[in-house]
């Protein structure tokens, strides 16, 4: 499948996409992969991301498991054509905290890549899989807390977030959360 962009927000010099495709055929610095804590990667996007990249990305994740809800860490990215995954654990729906933990994890994403040094970016819509985030809630927030990590880094190299989803219903909400900015004006968040 070739990545379709559904919509683009210029922040700047920087663009926000939403895009129809498979995140593990992103031409990006740095993919996003919707973790477990313990980062074993078996099933969903974590299984496709190592099937498509190789074992050394398990075996990397194992050395760096257990990671906490809100937080990300980054390996090599096998024979996936970008250069890191950033492995980011989203919160469980219903665990409680779930907006300020799915928050972090956006952040903590983004963090890990700028001290990567990457200058573009593929995120999936953590935690609204298997975890059960409502898709649409989820994917408002992924998108606002991206950019206002953008607004408030703006020496990063990050230059571009594409929120990238192989199901048209998913990457429809992150074009609708994108389009949403350009007629909204920036909140802070915690």
């Amino acid at each position: 499948m070739d990545p379709r962009i559904l919509a683009e927000f210029a922040l700047g010099r920087r663009v926000l996409q939403a895009v129809l495709g498979d995140i593990t055929a992103e031409r990006v610095d740095a993919i996003v992969n919707a973790a477990n804590s313990k980062l074993a990667h078996g099933g969903g996007l974590a299984g496709a991301i190592v099937a498509r990249g190789g074992v050394v990305i398990q075996e990397e994740s194992d050395r760096l498991a257990p990671v906490a809800t809100g937080k990300a860490v980054a390996t090599s990215a096998g024979a996936l054509p970008c250069r890191w995954v950033i492995h980011a654990v989203g919160p469980v729906w219903g665990d409680g905290g779930e907006t300020p933990s799915l928050r972090s994890a956006v952040r903590a994403s983004l963090d890990c890549a700028a001290e990567l040094g990457a200058t573009s970016i593929a995120l999936p819509a953590i935690s609204t899989g298997i975890f059960g985030y409502p898709k649409k809630e989820g994917t408002e927030t992924i998108v606002a807390e991206a950019r206002r990590w953008l607004d408030r880094h703006s020496d990063s190299s990050l230059m571009t977030a594409r929120f990238t989803a192989v199901d048209e219903l998913t990457a429809g909400l992150f074009a609708d959360a994108i389009r949403l900015l350009a007629t909204s004006v920036p909140k802070s968040g915690v």
